[in-house]
């Protein structure tokens, strides 16, 4: 279960770029070069509301601390920022680096985000300055020669033998607002949706994993049906086979308006071809056949000896998994069967909870991943259960691990790491798991959980070894394969 959010109505995206890249002023090699553009983009707005994103790209020397600075014209005024320290006075505002951001190379960027309330307008800035240094788009001296020209060339060296180092890391968070995330890589890009807590389904799209954290949120669909028609959670989206062929099967979880949790169901859209972004039409909802008034979430799909099973979470009490068979990617063929009830303490932290069950397979063998204890205490984190043959829709055909796969790290800064997914680099060598966690022990079930990735490996009995969740001061090696940005 996840606590209450206001909803927010996604807009059409306001960019602005100040100080696009053109001619490079020439600077001598005794002064320091400054120089900067910025992109300032309004990527939602709702009344008396907006989030704001700003990427910083760095024209001049390497910056080793920054503060970008801005004016707002219409009243606006930041009220919670994330990758930054921001701060205003009237309508002076002040961004500050982090500790894991404050190194900006020579042409390299740094991005971070806001909301913000307005009322009557909200114009986007129309200028910012980088330490001082007004962003322009072209690169200048901070202080003039003062010595005459040498009379004779300098002494040439050799260039280097060697290329610099390529740069090929990323820091998490992909999205600072992104609880319940899922990711796909699928023809050379990167596809991921998260929980929007509104009456929209978006998704971003990036060539580059990095490139998910300034990419924007693209609307693909806007919920409207009575019994499914806000408060949109969980996203998964997986290629399936239907009538038409392959499509993209879209499934989501989402009540009725005016605001009820107590209604939360899950359905499905269709792709009308195979780009993941759609477009989608809505195709059923994933009710129960004997039970189809009843809460179910957090959808899950299992494939598994030629048959395809729904996977979920429901409420008798406290809240376990089930599985239920389909006959196709949208229609159940049967009726639920409870597939893991929390029992195990460390399940049970803040609420008996076991959901978000995702499936990983290798080598023949199946595992389910799924989150435990209640979403809202540092405690969330991730159980396994592995199959060991049979019916899957039997729970004495799985083995529950007695012991967490993944869970909080007070020495990284994670906590409530959960509702995961899986996938794999772009050359198919490494697997990847996509979570959510809050960088607090205060963090809850709310939009502040963030959208975290990291590679994890395979223990010798062929069971997966997750590791630690992984400070977001860490610099990640890419994913194996990944062109350069």
């Amino acid at each position: 279960m996840r606590k209450a959010r206001p909803r927010v109505l996604l807009a059409a995206a306001t960019v602005v770029a100040v100080g696009v890249v053109g001619s490079v002023t020439a600077v001598t090699a005794a002064s320091a070069a400054a120089g900067c553009s910025v992109a300032y983009t309004v990527g939602s707005q709702w009344p008396s509301g907006f989030t704001g994103n700003v990427n910083i790209t760095n024209l001049g020397d390497p910056i080793n601390g920054w503060t970008l600075t801005w004016s707002y014209t219409a009243g606006q005024t930041v009220t919670q920022a994330w990758n930054a320290t921001v701060t205003q006075s009237g309508a002076a505002v002040t961004a500050r680096n982090m500790s894991y951001n404050a190194t900006i190379a020579t042409n390299g960027s740094t991005a971070f985000g806001f909301n913000g309330s307005w009322t009557g307008s909200n114009p986007v800035p129309t200028s910012f300055a980088l330490n001082g240094t007004t962003c322009t788009g072209g690169v200048t001296p901070t202080t003039a020669p003062t010595t005459a020209a040498p009379t004779t060339a300098p002494p040439t060296s050799a260039p280097p033998t060697t290329p610099p180092p390529n740069n090929r890391t990323f820091n998490n968070p992909l999205k600072a607002q992104g609880p319940d995330p899922w990711l796909t890589y699928y023809n050379g890009f990167y596809y991921l949706a998260t929980t929007t807590w509104n009456n929209t389904i978006t998704m971003r799209k990036s060539a580059t994993l990095g490139g998910l954290r300034t990419a924007p949120d693209t609307l693909l669909f806007t919920l409207t049906r009575p019994n499914g028609a806000g408060t949109m959670w969980a996203p998964e989206f997986h290629l399936l086979n239907g009538p038409s062929g392959q499509r993209w099967y879209f499934y989501y979880t989402a009540g009725q308006e005016p605001y009820n949790l107590g209604t939360q169901r899950i359905h499905v859209l269709e792709s009308a071809g195979l780009d993941p972004m759609g477009p989608y039409t809505f195709k059923a909802d994933m009710l129960d056949p004997t039970a189809d008034n009843t809460w179910e979430l957090d959808p899950g799909i299992l494939q598994l000896n030629g048959q395809l099973y729904l996977l979920g979470t429901f409420y008798n009490g406290s809240q376990p998994m089930f599985i239920r068979p389909l006959s196709n990617p949208w229609t159940a063929s049967g009726t639920r069967r409870t597939l893991s009830t929390p029992t195990y303490s460390w399940e049970t932290v803040g609420g008996a909870v076991n959901e978000g069950g995702e499936v990983l397979q290798r080598n023949g063998r199946t595992f389910i991943i799924y989150s435990a204890s209640h979403c809202s205490t540092p405690d969330y984190k991730l159980g396994m259960l592995t199959y060991n043959g049979g019916d899957p829709l039997l729970s004495s055909s799985w083995t529950k691990s007695a012991n967490p796969v993944f869970q909080r790290s007070n020495a990284n800064g994670v906590y409530g790491p959960g509702h995961n997914g899986f996938f794999k680099s772009p050359d198919g060598t490494e697997d990847w798991i996509v979570y959510h966690a809050n960088s607090s022990t205060s963090g809850g079930c709310d939009m502040n959980r963030s959208t975290r990735a990291q590679k994890f490996t395979w223990n010798a009995d062929g069971t997966p070894n997750f590791g630690t969740p992984a400070s977001l001061n860490t610099a990640l090696a890419v994913p194996s394969g990944e062109p350069a940005s």
